[in-house]
C-alpha cells in the first residue's frame, strides 16, 4: 500500500485527505514510479475546487519526479533505477503510482529531481507560450502578469536570454523585486498601480504585441488595453478566477485584437513534442541562463496547507511536496 492525498468531493483545501492506495505491478506500456518530489501548481487547485470537474475520488497533483521501480511488458527504453519526470498526468500526490511509459522523460545529469518537479509543467508552459503561441523575437517587448510565480520567474529569465524586453507585474514590492532579480526589465505593482497607464508610458503609447496572462478575471480588461493593434491576448490561467463571457465585438473596438486560451496538453500531445520541449528546457537550465529554485517544500501530508498558501498568494516561485 502507498500513501496518497485524495479528495472524495470537490471543494476547499480541507477536502484533501490522506488515504492508503493499492499500486500493484505495471501493465503493458506502464512503469511504476517512486516519487521523490511532487510539483504543486495552480491547476491542482482548479481540479480540487471544481473549477475543472474531475472524476471522483481523485488523487491530487499533475506532475512529479522520482525513480522507476519496475517496468511493464513492452517498455524498452526505460528500466528500473532510471530517474524520470512527467507532467500532465492527474494523480501525482502519492508515494508510488503506475504511469504510461511514453509520458516519462529521463532526467539528464545535472538536473535534480527537486528541480524537475519544480519546473517541468511551468517550464514547458513557458516554452510553448514564447516559442509557439506567440514566437517572440529579439527586440520585442511583452507584458507578463504574475511574474513572481513559478511560471513567471522562468519566463523572465528565458525572455532575457532571448533578448526580449519584459514588462512584469506582481502584487507586492517583494514580488516586484523578485521578478526584477530574475530578468524583468520593468516591474509594475498591479495591486496599487494602473498597469495600463504604466505599460503605455513604457512603450511610448504603442502598447505591446502580446500579453501573457495567467491571472484571468482581474487582469483581463486591462490587458486588452495594453495591446497594440492586432496584438495577441494569451490567457493561460485563472489565478483570480475565470474570465467572464465576452462580447467578441470588444476585440474589434480595441484594434482588431486576437485572443487565445491555450493549454500545455495541446502542445505536448505527442511524445515527439514532449521530448523536444523538455530537451529545450533542460538545455537552457543546464546552460545557467535559467535557474530553477525550489522556494517552498511541504511534506506530502501537508498538501492542504500548500494549497492554502498558493491560493492566498503567500508563495513565490516553485512549490513541491516531499513524500
Amino acid at each position: 500500500m502507498a500513501k496518497a492525498i485524495r479528495y472524495h468531493k470537490q471543494g476547499g483545501p480541507e477536502v484533501l485527505q490522506l488515504d492508503d492506495v493499492e499500486v500493484g505491478d505495471p501493465a503493458q506500456g506502464q512503469v511504476r514510479i517512486r516519487h521523490t518530489a511532487i510539483g504543486v501548481n495552480f491547476v491542482d487547485t482548479y481540479q480540487r475546487s471544481g473549477l475543472y470537474p474531475m472524476q471522483l475520488p481523485q488523487t491530487g497533483g499533475n506532475e512529479g519526479a522520482g525513480v522507476i521501480e519496475a517496468v511493464g511488458p513492452g517498455v524498452t527504453d526505460l528500466k528500473a533505477g532510471d530517474r524520470v519526470t512527467y507532467t500532465g498526468l492527474p494523480g501525482s500526490y502519492c508515494e508510488q503510482r503506475l504511469v504510461p511509459a511514453d509520458r516519462m522523460v529521463k532526467l539528464p545529469q545535472g538536473i535534480s529531481e527537486d528541480q524537475a518537479a519544480s519546473m517541468l509543467l511551468k517550464g514547458l508552459t513557458v516554452h510553448y507560450l514564447i516559442f509557439s503561441t506567440y514566437p517572440v523575437k529579439k527586440g520585442d517587448t511583452v507584458l507578463w502578469h504574475a511574474a513572481a510565480g513559478g511560471v513567471g520567474l522562468i519566463a523572465c529569465q528565458w525572455l532575457k536570454a532571448l533578448g526580449v524586453t519584459t514588462i512584469a507585474t506582481a502584487g507586492s514590492p517583494e514580488k516586484m523585486a523578485l521578478a526584477k532579480a530574475h530578468g524583468a526589465d520593468h516591474v509594475i505593482n498591479y495591486s496599487t498601480e494602473n498597469f495600463v497607464e504604466k505599460v503605455k508610458a513604457i512603450t511610448g503609447g504603442k502598447g505591446v504585441p502580446v500579453v501573457y496572462d495567467g491571472v484571468g478575471k482581474a487582469t483581463w480588461e486591462g490587458s486588452l488595453d495594453c495591446l497594440c493593434p492586432r496584438g495577441l491576448m494569451v490567457t493561460f490561467g485563472n489565478a483570480s478566477g475565470p474570465v467572464a463571457p465576452v462580447n467578441l465585438g470588444i476585440l474589434s473596438a480595441k484594434g482588431s485584437l486576437y485572443v487565445t486560451r491555450p493549454t500545455l496538453a495541446s502542445y505536448i500531445a505527442t511524445r515527439a513534442d514532449l521530448l523536444e520541449r523538455s530537451k529545450a528546457l533542460f538545455d537552457v537550465v543546464l546552460s545557467g541562463k535559467v535557474k530553477i529554485e525550489t522556494t517552498a517544500r511541504y511534506k506530502l501530508t501537508d498538501a492542504a496547507q500548500a494549497h492554502r498558501d498558493l491560493e492566498s498568494r503567500k508563495t513565490t516561485g516553485s512549490v513541491i511536496l516531499q513524500p
